[in-house]
């Protein structure tokens, strides 16, 4: 996965989608005095020598990158967020400050992802499976879990089960394709199994915190459609 808008923040970065995408080795880091050089044609405005300088830093990016390991977060995700720390941090380096480019960098590739993950903590804390929707027909209130979960009801409260998967039904319509094709898979709404986020990426061919992220949007839509204020 590649962040939306990276290949527009500057000019020729496709360069990054197609390591980020074919799995090439990053390039090495320039040598001191090149590094100077493409600094001080960077400071005359020189696109050129600001998209080397990004391109021959990228290895450092995946070096950091490694730093998240155990937060669960795709790699390819992570690299390509810390991209964008990268990028800042060469439109906004000073070489007069007398700090390395590699190490002023370093630490805008590490806000960059920390930002990303600050904002994850944040969603994953805001949409529930158990925040109120609004109430069922006999004034109880009703969470996404009342609705998703798929054991049999007591015989009396069958009726009202089913009309409430109608409802569920519809509004699973108004998704797009794949925000409800996860719903179904996530919650075995179709078929009763309920998978796991790697077992749906699996299946779809894409990264489990791509899966996370549609899952969370698609609940979000559902909430907004249910109770018109979530």
């Amino acid at each position: 996965m590649v962040v939306p808008g990276l290949a527009g923040a500057f000019p020729g970065a496709g360069f990054v989608s197609g390591y980020l995408a074919g799995g090439n080795a990053f390039p090495h880091p320039l040598a001191e005095e090149d590094e100077r050089c493409f600094l001080q044609r960077l400071a005359q405005g020189d696109e050129v020598a600001r998209n080397v300088l990004i391109e021959r830093n990228l290895r450092l990016v995946a070096h950091i990158v490694k730093k998240f390991d155990n937060t669960g977060q795709d790699p390819e995700d992570l690299i390509s967020i810390g991209t964008v720390g990268l990028i800042k941090g060469i439109a906004n380096f000073d070489p007069e400050k007398g700090t390395r480019l590699a190490t002023f960098c370093a630490r805008c590739i590490e806000n960059e992802i920390l930002m990303h993950l600050r904002t994850l903590k944040r969603v994953r804390a805001e949409i529930s499976l158990y925040d109120p929707i609004g109430i069922d027909r006999e004034g109880n209130e009703m969470t996404f879990f009342d609705i998703l979960r798929t054991e049999d009801d007591p015989v009396p409260d069958r009726v009202g089960a089913d009309l409430d998967a109608q409802l569920l039904r519809a509004r699973l319509a108004k998704l797009g394709r794949r925000e409800r094709l996860i719903l179904e898979l996530r919650y075995g709404l179709e078929s009763g199994v309920k998978r796991t986020q790697r077992e749906i990426a699996r299946l779809l061919g894409i990264s489990r915190s791509y899966v996370s992220r549609l899952e969370k949007k698609a609940l979000s839509k559902l909430c907004r459609e249910w109770s018109g204020n979530c």
